[in-house]
């Protein structure tokens, strides 16, 4: 299944694959339109905190000056991983779309799997699947080629 917002993520997780890192984009929509983007960028910012979703929603809050994405989205190449499943609740992201499952990192339909949890006090809408041949290919490629 194709979709614009995840095209524009997968466009995110390719500029990260060419600066050499795990190759994860993300997009923030608001009202149907892209407010904005991001990727992984740990080693560039040398900051174990700066995965895709954590930026892209530290850029969101900024430009709507808020703490809070309420009727927000978030789509992003890879199942968010427990840290950024726990930014997305306490953002209040409306809905995540994600393409690619993370069995050993993955906290949405996997592992600990965050909203799931008791003390979760927002549960975004889940929708998985969304061009996750092409997020997972580019994965597998970026691993392969570090082997």
């Amino acid at each position: 299944m194709k979709n614009n917002f995840m095209e524009e993520a997968l466009k995110q997780a390719r500029i990260a694959f060419e600066k050499d890192e795990v190759p994860v984009g993300a997009v923030i929509v608001e009202n149907g339109k892209i407010i904005t983007t991001s990727h992984n960028q740990n080693l560039i910012l040398k900051d174990p905190t700066a995965h895709a979703e954590i930026l892209v929603m530290r850029k969101a809050a900024k430009i709507k000056d808020s703490a809070r994405l309420d009727g927000c989205d978030l789509y992003v190449t890879l199942e968010p991983c427990a840290m950024c499943a726990s930014a997305i609740a306490l953002a209040r992201i409306k809905r995540v779309y994600y393409a690619a499952s993370d069995i050993k990192f993955g906290a949405v339909e996997n592992g600990v799997r965050i909203f799931s949890s008791a003390s979760c006090h927002h549960k975004p809408e889940i929708y998985s699947g969304i061009s996750e041949e092409e997020s997972k290919k580019l994965m597998q490629s970026f691993f392969r080629n570090k082997r």
